[in-house]
């Protein structure tokens, strides 16, 4: 059974859906709906959509926080055949029209074998890039609502998108904030990632709900804590790659020093080498 929408503000919904335990936003206004993210496939959406209309009969927006799968697949259903606007960052919306296919194939390489199904649905999920860019910041009048779309730097992905929900004290991360798992560095950018987190943090006021990409709703506190981790990553990367030490020794240190585990570590300090190397 698909989960439901939960209320975490005014207006402001959460659905967490138990495949990937991927969140799903939704901001109602008068009128008008905000939805952010769309899941990983068409059947996936097609449940989001009802989910949808248990809380409201409204035409709805869509926002995709940034390019992976588990955020955007989701958009031909949910975009009614392209009746529907779809914003995402600049860099975003361009992985997915000129990658896509290249991208489907990796992801379904990676979850042939753990998860058939998910697979399956990855490769007949239709893409559908994104027809509205974002550059730094667009504003957004969510039936009456002021909603802020803010590319606050590279992090996760090269193309992260927050959706402020201004009258709310609501912030949607994407996966630059990540609950239950640690971050996930595949393609990230973890030199640049913690500034970029601190001015999500800036962003945010006190209290403040934040819906990360994962997991449970947070607040500044748990994201400020998650700020720390990266700040160590990313020194930990500059010291080593400054000083020439081999790959698999910083990544040794960053497992020791933080939550990332040994993979998650090698890749994070792989990313941050070819970051500093100017390389990514």
């Amino acid at each position: 059974m698909t989960p439901g929408f939960v209320e975490v503000a005014d207006r402001v919904y959460v659905l967490r859906y138990p495949v990937l335990d991927v969140n799903v936003s939704l901001v109602v206004g008068d009128g008008e709906a905000l939805l952010v993210d769309t899941l990983s496939t068409a059947a996936q959406a097609a449940e989001l959509a009802t989910a949808v209309r248990t809380v409201t009969p409204f035409p709805w927006t869509i926002v995709n926080t940034h390019h992976h799968f588990d955020h955007c697949f989701g958009n031909a259903t949910l975009a009614g055949g392209g009746g529907r606007p779809i914003w995402a960052h600049e860099e975003a919306a361009t992985l997915l029209r000129e990658q896509g296919e290249r991208l489907r194939r990796r992801w379904y390489d990676e979850w042939a074998q753990t998860d058939p199904d998910l697979a399956t649905g990855l490769a007949e999920a239709p893409i559908a890039a994104p027809t509205r860019t974002v550059h730094q910041r667009a504003e957004l009048a969510v039936g009456g609502r002021p909603v802020s779309l803010c590319h606050l730097g590279r992090g996760h992905t090269a193309g992260d998108l927050v959706v402020h929900v201004r009258d709310a004290a609501v912030v949607v991360a994407g996966d630059l904030v990540e609950e239950g798992a640690p971050p996930s560095f595949e393609d990230a950018y973890p030199v640049e990632w913690p500034e970029t987190l601190a001015a999500l943090l800036r962003l945010a006021p006190d209290p403040a709900v934040v819906v990360p990409g994962h997991g449970a709703v947070v607040g500044r506190d748990f994201v400020a804590a998650q700020h720390t981790e990266l700040t160590t990553v990313e020194w930990l990367i500059r010291d080593g790659h400054g000083d020439g030490a081999p790959v698999a020794a910083v990544a040794t240190a960053v497992a020791a020093h933080t939550s990332l585990g040994a993979d998650g570590a090698l890749t994070a300090v792989r990313r941050g080498y070819a970051e500093l190397g100017g390389l990514t």
